[in-house]
């Protein structure tokens, strides 16, 4: 077993986090991985009302003793998001563990320690990740260029990003994008982390409620499968590279506003490709990791191994590189 500040903090027995994922992080998912020994996550916005969430949490308790957590990704949308009621709903279903994503939590932090809940908060930036230390959260997810979804503007892979972040973050820090499996979650302990945060390959196992079709694209695909969209507005997202994705870079490139392109990207069609497994009909979150990527195990299976491969390079191949 591999012991972290992470694990003795978060009451889990593996340092793995299911990364919280728009339209894949539901109860069928959060609870396999929580019923594996790692962290389960509950998207709270794949839900679309605070009450709907109240009932996926629920569910999801049904379906584990474990510890499990709940994302809450902060930013600004064309429509509002009414994030206290989400995190009332948070609070009176007895979450004790929160990820939060995108803004600062700082306005909401008050209001969940008084709960007494736990907060990890995922950043992209060394300085974000001090400044949401001193707004005082617990832990840090700290995400490389690497990853599925918005990797910031820095564009800093986390061979530089985490011992860069754990030189001067002293709360325990996790390592998010490009991890997939027993060689990343040594790479992390090495490089000051306390445990990896994994999204892409929590995809592509056998209880992810996706469609069959999206868990094969993600195994068939490689380390250059995927496209950075919307740069030229500052709001990068890395998405497979379809033909969506091709279409968004050209239309950007025509100058075209987000006005226009708001259409093509909007995240209601890639929930479409998640459900029907058309692959075609809009943009979807992957990592570079889907070059790791060569099967569809269980979240138990995948955790198990991750973990016991881990322990057996400590212990064997990176032990008898110190042999005199």
């Amino acid at each position: 077993m591999i012991k972290t500040r992470f694990t003795e903090m978060f009451g889990i027995k593996h340092p793995i986090v299911q990364g919280g994922m728009q339209w894949v992080g539901r109860a069928e998912l959060a609870s396999a991985v929580s019923n594996a020994g790692a962290l389960g996550i509950l998207t709270g916005l794949t839900q679309p009302t605070p009450e709907d969430l109240r009932k996926e949490i629920k569910r999801c308790r049904e379906m584990t003793d474990q510890p499990f957590g709940v994302n809450l990704t902060i930013l600004p949308t064309l429509v509002p998001r009414p994030y206290g009621e989400y995190i009332d709903a948070i609070i009176d279903s007895g979450i004790k563990i929160v990820e939060t994503a995108g803004n600062n939590p700082k306005p909401f932090m008050p209001k969940l320690k008084e709960a007494g809940v736990k907060v990890i908060h995922k950043c992209t930036a060394v300085r974000h990740g001090l400044s949401a230390e001193k707004a005082g959260v617990d832990a840090i997810s700290m995400d490389g260029f690497e990853c599925a979804g918005h990797p910031g503007e820095d564009d800093v892979p986390n061979l530089v990003l985490l011992p860069a972040a754990a030189n001067v973050i002293k709360i325990p820090m996790i390592a998010s994008g490009g991890f997939a499996d027993a060689r990343g979650l040594v790479a992390a302990l090495a490089l000051g982390c306390e445990g990896i945060n994994m999204g892409t390959r929590f995809m592509a196992t056998k209880e992810a409620p996706i469609h069959q079709n999206v868990k094969e694209k993600i195994v068939s695909s490689d380390e250059r499968s995927t496209s950075l969209i919307l740069r030229t507005m500052r709001n990068t997202s890395r998405v497979y590279g379809n033909s969506i994705a091709k279409k968004t870079i050209e239309m950007e490139g025509e100058g075209k506003t987000i006005q226009e392109i708001g259409p093509i990207v909007a995240g209601a069609k890639g929930k479409v490709v998640y459900e029907t497994g058309d692959m075609e009909h809009g943009i979807w979150s992957a990592g570079t990791c889907m070059g790791l990527i060569n099967d569809i195990p269980s979240c138990k299976e995948l955790v198990e191994r991750i973990v016991r491969e881990a322990e057996e390079m400590i212990r064997g191949r990176l032990a008898k590189s110190l042999a005199a």
